[in-house]
């Protein structure tokens, strides 16, 4: 097997763009059109780290990779040079930004730089690294406490952000306790929303809810993201076991009811599943 570099695939992503002889697929490519690939391969390297699939990450990690090099490859081409950028000028801002990042592992601020022996406070660094962010927001001209949370985040990782950021100046609760009241008072909008069949503000309400339940979650220390999909995984186990019981039957499944559904349901359970 051929051991190929990152110089290889650069060159590989160059072919494939070559307007005489490229792929058609690849040549008919723009930034927009490529970002869902990139975050359908984002959530495939995610599902096979949840599965600890090893074997296959490093495809999936490869795949990944790669649309790094295709935005690489498309900035190039940007025909106004002062905004054109290669692989290698990305590389060069991810070190700069990083090191500038970890003055406390590159105390000169250079990549080369070493600190000494001295333990690390963790809080002074969550600090530093809040304080140089925010510099850095500054400098985009961006310097809104919210203004850099990514809205192509999933809404569930976007709220938990949202509310982060907004915590860390303050504006956030102090006891779960009273989180848990907001989500009781959200409950009870909702009942009367639904009761009077408002559907507009049923909607309003129910994402109320769920962003309530985020800020639960965070003051909790879960990560409502891991959290949902650990439950979507244990349903996925044990709706499986339902769905093989009716298999087994030889039933269809309009001849249960919802409480012989539920037993099967409570049998996966006291499986474990």
């Amino acid at each position: 097997m051929t051991d190929y570099s990152v110089d290889d695939l650069i060159y590989l992503m160059q072919r494939l763009r070559d307007p005489e002889s490229g792929c058609p697929w690849d040549l008919k490519q723009d930034f927009a059109s490529i970002v869902p690939h990139t975050l359908e391969e984002a959530y495939e390297v995610a599902d096979t780290i949840e599965r600890q699939d090893w074997a296959h990450l490093k495809d999936e990690l490869g795949d990944l990779l790669f649309q790094v090099i295709f935005y690489a490859q498309l900035g190039d081409e940007i025909e106004d040079q002062a905004q054109q950028f290669d692989f290698n000028a990305i590389v060069s801002n991810l070190i700069e930004k990083l090191v500038r990042r970890h003055p406390h592992v590159f105390p000169a601020g250079t990549l080369r730089s070493e600190r000494s022996g001295d333990s690390i406070d963790e809080a002074q660094i969550k600090a530093n690294w809040e304080a140089i962010k925010q510099q850095e927001r500054d400098g985009k001209a961006r310097s809104g406490v919210l203004d850099d949370v990514p809205r192509a985040l999933p809404a569930l990782s976007r709220a938990h952000k949202l509310q982060k950021r907004a915590g860390q100046v303050g504006f956030d609760w102090d006891d779960p306790e009273l989180v848990l009241d907001k989500i009781a008072e959200e409950v009870d909008e909702l009942r009367a929303a639904i009761r009077d069949g408002r559907q507009a503000e049923i909607q309003d309400e129910m994402g109320d809810i769920l962003f309530a339940q985020v800020n639960l979650a965070r003051h909790l220390n879960v990560n409502p993201e891991v959290a949902l999909r650990g439950t979507n995984q244990k349903f996925e186990r044990r709706f499986g076991h339902v769905e093989k019981c009716v298999q087994e039957s030889g039933r269809d499944w309009d001849m249960f009811s919802l409480d012989e559904l539920d037993a099967f349901w409570d049998e996966a359970k006291t499986k474990g599943l």
